[in-house]
């Protein structure tokens, strides 16, 4: 039996060094594009009128929608500032897409719960911020 010679022990090491690398990378590439996908950045409430939504889309449908929120200003008597808002609404949440639907018909005031993701991708919505609960407000 012939013992591998200098020029083949550095191939057969340079190869699983590249192989271990290759590997490391790609654990550490699904570990941050999970962190990306399911991550979340932000947690709030946004209170106003749902203005409209709808559902968008060629290649990939997502559900979208936009809130109306009014601001004062500083001085008295000054009238609201109109603010919009995008948000999108993931398909799994079908009672959250009905309760918007229902607020945005009615033109009721509601508190919209949401979560701000990391990254946006073009199957899930067109914005980084996805509602996930609606209440009504009581007058």
């Amino acid at each position: 039996m012939e013992n591998p010679t200098f020029g083949q022990k550095v191939k057969q090491t340079t190869m699983k060094f590249l192989k271990r690398l290759f590997l490391f990378a790609l654990v550490i590439g699904i570990g941050m594009l999970s962190f990306f996908y399911w991550g979340v950045y932000e947690r709030g409430v946004w209170a106003g009128k749902v203005l409209s939504v709808s559902e968008k889309g060629v290649l990939f449908k997502t559900h979208e929608g936009k809130i109306s929120m009014e601001s004062f200003g500083a001085l008295k008597g000054t009238s609201p500032i109109a603010e919009t808002r995008d948000f999108s609404v993931e398909k799994s949440e079908q009672d959250v897409l009905k309760a918007l639907e229902a607020a945005a018909l009615k033109g009721e005031r509601v508190n919209l719960h949401f979560v701000k993701r990391y990254m946006r991708f073009p199957w899930r919505g067109d914005t980084k911020y996805f509602v996930t609960r609606v209440e009504v407000q009581q007058e």
